[in-house]
């Protein structure tokens, strides 16, 4: 199991479109993903979950993958938010 930090930059936060970018590509992996926000941890690739932690810019979140591809889903979806969600 391996975890990142990383902090929400685009203007909308993880929200409506960009969180549904987000869990499509969480669902590109074959390990189990997380999205952890102060005392909550919802599974990253439920777009209900995902949406519940009101995640906003400026957000500092805590990304979890623990399987076989754990290390390129970490780095992926690292990428994503780091790029500002703005390849969608």
């Amino acid at each position: 199991m391996i975890s990142r930090n990383v902090t929400i930059q685009n203007s909308i936060g993880l929200h409506a479109r960009p969180a549904t970018f987000f869990i499509q590509k969480a669902n590109s992996y074959n390990c189990s993903v997380w999205i952890e926000k102060e005392d909550r941890r919802v599974n990253a690739k439920s777009l209900l979950g995902v949406l519940s932690l009101g995640i906003v810019k400026g957000t500092t979140i805590t990304l979890i993958a623990d399987g076989s591809d754990e290390n390129s889903a970490i780095e992926g979806l690292s990428e994503l938010i780091d790029s500002d969600l703005e390849a969608l």
